[in-house]
């Protein structure tokens, strides 16, 4: 797909691509035309895809397969590390334990996740040597490079994010470094998530992967695998894929942003859903090609 083009434009959702490197290295008048592209983007559908970011592509993919190797181990392995408090918010979280949702009523809430709990295992990390919240890295021969890579990947996407807000700044006509005060101290959370694969007959229509629900902070950034899921809903109410785009980093707004512009911009909500089985996939195939099981996803965010 190329850049520049839209990465959705279907039911009045449109997310565009926009190339990030002319804000970190272009002249002024390419920064402030990439910063008002951006601040568009999240007015509008509160979504959008960005290119050519400083975050390496061998960083990410040591990223990928570090957490697929994480998630591979025994549940009696991950479960030495599970997440015990919010204030932490550290840890393994199991398959079933999580449903995001709107809802807000605590009795509503439990109702849905005993009924259909996201199908996912998610791993979070946060700022290292933050008293009180220590971090639980996981050890075990075969995740040597896990803490440095994911301290340095945490390390990275502070980074984008604060050059990310920089650039809405700037397209809001405000001074450059305005949400640095609220930002800059690292109290981002990475989350690693898997979802694991899914026999065909085991699968439950409407058993979504991740339900639907706006994120609650400033922005989020979500790098996802070739399989996709991703649903962000259109002004007429309908869930729109949402898929991967090599090389591309997804980034919404979330609830923290839309009160810091006044409504102006968009927290907008999505959702994670069953993509479409891969056929070329010969483990998933049955006899005569039939699909016999939805394989495993995997996304950072």
């Amino acid at each position: 797909m190329k850049m520049g083009s839209k990465a959705v434009e279907q039911d009045g959702l449109v997310i565009p691509i926009i190339n990030f490197s002319p804000f970190l290295t272009g002249p002024p008048s390419s920064k402030l035309t990439t910063a008002r592209s951006i601040l568009h983007a999240f007015q509008t559908s509160g979504f959008l895809y960005l290119s050519h970011t400083p975050i390496p592509g061998p960083l990410l993919s040591t990223v990928f397969s570090n957490s697929a190797l994480l998630f591979s181990h025994p549940p009696s392995f991950k479960n030495q590390y599970l997440w015990t408090t919010p204030a932490a918010n550290r840890g393994y979280s199991a398959p079933g334990r999580e449903k995001v949702t709107q809802l807000t009523s605590p009795s509503s809430v439990s109702s849905l996740r005993a009924s259909l709990p996201d199908l996912k295992e998610s791993f979070e990390i946060g700022r290292e040597n933050e008293p009180g919240h220590p971090n639980h890295w996981p050890v075990s021969p075969q995740l040597p490079d896990f803490k440095s890579v994911m301290i340095e990947f945490h390390q990275r996407c502070q980074e984008l994010n604060v050059q990310v807000m920089r650039a809405i700044a700037v397209g809001m006509g405000l001074e450059e470094g305005f949400f640095d005060g609220f930002v800059d101290r690292g109290d981002n959370t990475l989350r690693l998530l898997h979802y694991p694969p899914v026999q065909k007959e085991r699968f439950v229509q409407g058993a979504v992967r991740a339900g639907e629900h706006s994120d609650y902070g400033s922005i989020t950034l979500l790098f996802q695998d070739k399989r996709g899921g991703l649903q962000v809903r259109a002004p007429n109410g309908r869930f729109v894929d949402a898929r991967p785009v090599e090389g591309t980093v997804v980034v919404n707004a979330g609830d923290l942003l839309a009160r810091w512009a006044n409504d102006g911009v968009r927290s907008t909500v999505h959702r994670v859903v069953e993509p479409p089985p891969l056929l070329s996939e010969e483990e998933g195939e049955g006899e005569g090609g039939e699909v016999k099981e939805y394989p495993a996803r995997y996304s950072v965010a």
